[in-house]
Order: structure tokens, then sequence, then C-alpha cells
């Protein structure tokens, strides 16, 4: 393990946190608010400890392997985390640390689970930091790093696999950091032109600025008490598109600019994500048509629910914990689903699924035909069996850790199933709102501290997708030699 590089690494992470928070400290300043000052001393403690990180852990060697990947993603995560939560407790607005804590890796995982009560309090360089931990989370922090940073090396492939969803990660060209800049390029450009739509529609610049932050990171951090409610309907139909564009894998994007349709349309987990959106929102519009009564409005708010549900952003436009048993049940098992592999979407990945269904197929077809010999394909291409017992386990131990993070917030005895059901599995999930107490009106403020930080590194579990933070917490992954 070259602890050095590590360590090295994650000081030029944490000066460009510092870089980073200068954008709330202007936007502080714009509005002329006392939390200006938050920022300022937040940006000199990144700075302090970034430079201090990089001048002792300075190395000549620069090789990057998988165990160095994964440990440099997740200590990252963990750490931009602690420090992007100081400006909440220095400034008054989240004065515990723990819930400033969860507020944030909130925020950068893209769950967008808060325990804020009262979101109309917050001062507008606290609420722009808070969303835009989700367009800095999104794509992924590690990758937004490797796109402007000139001195990782093409080892970095190592980071990009560790952190980017999906469990097919390659390369769109030769270079990982040319990969990076792409996939940014793509994100910003999406992202702005979300924004610019929302302006015409009437929107305050603010605010869409805000939600353009939380739809392109499928976070969905809302700026008032009944997040999207108030809007327009323009509003909500463009947020719904959007949120459907982002949970698309992005290296359908590139294949579009480089005029290769012919394998947009032949990507399968495309075709099943749209699918499962027009389904489930044609069965949830039919069982909630007799609350709002008019076919427009159904039509919306099961469009929109499940939209931000799929892609795991999270707004709402709904109290959907009143909504009718099957129409909830509907949007919790598209929880587990998620949105396509490489997109900005939490949850199993719609790949994932697949991947899934064909290896239970081929083995059911191996016990009724023992001698067949029978492959699982994805998009024409044969699937290899690493990948496939690669996503089997995946399953088992998402499963795992998931029945886990359940019993822990379970012991304290004080909320229904449903409710510590649905906040394991929208944390773990990164999709945010879940049913009962921690419902699209509610908040997760009366758990526990305990319980928040279980639900704190569940939510980084699911967002780096198990591997990077399981095995940085392993002992021997530390030792001496390649992993």
């Amino acid at each position: 393990m070259n602890r050095r590089m590590i360590f090295y690494t994650l000081g030029k992470m944490i000066k460009l946190e510092a870089a980073i928070l200068v954008l709330p400290l202007i936007v502080s300043l714009i509005y002329k608010e006392p939390d200006a000052l938050s920022f300022l001393i937040t940006v000199l403690i990144s700075l302090a400890l970034g430079f201090l990180l990089t001048l002792v852990f300075k190395s000549k060697n620069k090789v990057i392997y998988a165990k160095e990947g994964f440990a440099i993603v997740a200590l990252t995560w963990i750490t931009i985390s602690a420090v992007g939560a100081l400006p909440f407790v220095i400034s008054g607005s989240i004065p515990n640390y723990i819930d400033a804590f969860f507020e944030t890796v909130s925020g950068f995982t893209t769950t967008g689970a808060s325990i804020v009560k009262d979101v109309t309090a917050l001062p507008h360089g606290i609420l722009f930091w808070r969303s835009f931990t989700h367009w800095i989370g999104g794509m992924g922090v590690i990758v937004f790093i490797m796109a402007i940073v000139p001195s990782l090396t093409d080892r970095s492939i190592h980071i990009l696999r560790a952190e980017m969803p999906g469990p097919i990660i390659g390369k769109l060209v030769p270079k990982a950091k040319d990969t990076a800049k792409i996939l940014y390029l793509i994100y910003i450009v999406i992202t702005a032109l979300e924004f610019i739509l929302l302006l015409l529609g009437g929107m305050p610049v603010f605010d869409s600025l805000i939600h353009s932050f939380g739809t392109a990171g499928t976070g969905g951090f809302g700026i008032k008490p009944n997040c999207l409610q108030d809007y327009s309907p323009y509003c909500k139909w463009v947020i719904t598109i959007f949120m459907l564009i982002f949970g698309v894998n992005f290296n359908l994007y590139y294949f579009i600019l480089l005029k290769r349709i012919k394998s947009v349309f032949k990507n399968c987990e495309l075709w099943l994500y749209l699918a499962l959106f027009v389904i489930a929102s044609a069965v949830i519009s039919f069982n909630i048509y007799s609350i709002y009564k008019t076919v427009s409005e159904t039509v919306l708010q099961s469009s929109f629910q499940v939209a931000s549900i799929i892609t795991t952003t999270g707004y709402s436009t709904a109290d959907f914990n009143q909504w009718p048993t099957l129409s909830k049940t509907v949007l919790l098992i598209l929880m587990f689903f998620g949105g396509c592999a490489g997109s900005t979407a939490g949850g199993l990945k719609i790949q994932r699924v697949v991947m899934l269904y064909k290896s239970v197929k081929r083995e059911l077809l191996k016990m009724l035909h023992p001698s067949s010999v029978s492959t699982v394909k994805l998009d024409g291409k044969s699937v290899d069996n690493p990948t496939l017992n690669s996503t089997n386990i995946y399953f088992a131990i998402y499963i795992g850790l998931l029945f886990i993070v359940f019993i822990l917030i379970s012991l304290e005895n004080k909320f229904s199933i449903e409710t510590n059901f649905s906040a394991a599995v929208s944390c773990f999930n990164n999709v945010g709102p879940g049913f009962g107490t921690v419902g699209p009106l509610g908040n997760y403020s009366a758990y526990s501290g305990f319980s928040k930080m279980v639900l704190s590194f569940a939510m980084l579990f699911g967002r780096l997708e198990i591997y990077p933070l399981l095995f940085t917490l392993i002992p021997s992954v530390w030792t001496k030699g390649r992993f």
C-alpha cells in the first residue's frame, strides 16, 4: 500500500475543497449575510490541512493500484464531508456536528436526506453550499478532481473505477483524465440547459440554480418546506424530464456526440429504464386518480414522483405518504432499482438488476438441462463469468449491509418498522425521503446521533457502491503489497 501517495492525494483533495468553498462564500457576500465568515474560516482550515498533508506525505512514487484507488476514494469522501460540515456548525445553521456531518454526507452522496426542520431559516450561502455538494458529488468528487488536476497519472483509472457507479466501468478515451473531462463537460452542459429552461418558466434565478444542482446530482435538497409543490406545472415537467436525463448512462450521451446512434438504441438498460418509468407512472396514475380528479394533474404527480424515486433524486410535489398502499409499494421497489449504470443516480442500477436476472435464468436452465452451454449477453455482447460473479457477490453484500443498517437504527425502538426500513433503504440507495416519519414532508432529525452516523455511513456505502469503503475498513488491505 502506497500510504504516502494516498495521504498526499488526500491533501490535494482538501485544498481543492477549499477552492470550491469560495463559491458559497461569494454567494454569502452577494446577499450580505454573516455566514460568509464561516466559509472563510473553513477555507483557511482546509488550506492549512491540505498543505500540511501534501508537504508531509510528498513522494516520488505516484503509482496507484486498485487498493490505493479504493482508499483514496473512501477517505476523500469521508474527509471532504467532515470538512464540509464545518460551515454549518460555525455559522450556527446546524450547531450539532453530527447533524452537520449527516447533512453534508447526504449532500455529497446526493441522497437528499435532511435533518433541517425549517429550511427557510437557512441563509443563501448555506443553501447554496448544501445543494452545490449535490452537483459535485453527482458525477463524483474524484472524477471532478481528475478532470482539473494535471499531476494524476493514467493509473487514475483505478480511481475512476472505484468511484463511478455500475458493474462495468471503462474509459471512453485512452486516458482516464480525458474521460473525466468529457463526462464533466457533458454534465455541465446539461445542467446549464436545465437552468435556462427553469428561468424561462419563471422560476427565480437562485431557485433555478439550486434545483438544477439538485436535479443534476440527483440529490433533491429543496429550499422550501413543501419542496416543489408551489412551482408551476411547466417547472415540474422540466425537472421531471431532467431527472430522467441525469438517470441515463452518460456514455450514451458521448455516443450521441460521436453520432453512434445505433449503439444508443441497442442499449437494453436504457429501454428497461424508460419502460419501468412508463409502467410505474401508469400504475400509480390509475391508483391515485381519485385523489387528484384531473388527468393532467394525476399524470404530472405520478410521473414526477416516479422519476424522482427511480433516479433517487428525492424531490417531491406531493406527500406520497398519503397515497394508497399500491403506489407506495411501487415507489419502494423503484428505490432498489435506481437509475442506469454510469449515471448520477443511486440504487442497485438497472444494468446490475438485468445481469442478476439473466444470471438466475442461466442457472435455472442449467438445472433443467445440465449439459447445455449458455452465455449471458448484454447489448449483444457476452458477459464473462467474473463479472457475473462479482455482480452476484455485490448483491449479497448489498442485502447484508442493508439489513445491518436496518437492525442498528431499530435499536432505538422509537420508530415504526415502515419508518426504519424505508430510512435504511432510502439512505443506502441515496434516495432521501422514505415513508412514515421520514416521508417527503418529514426529516431525519428525530433519530439519535448513533443512528445518524449509521445512516451517514449507509449513504457512503451506497454512493461508493460498497467496495471502496469496505476495503478501506479492512486492516489487512493496508499491509504492503498489491491488492
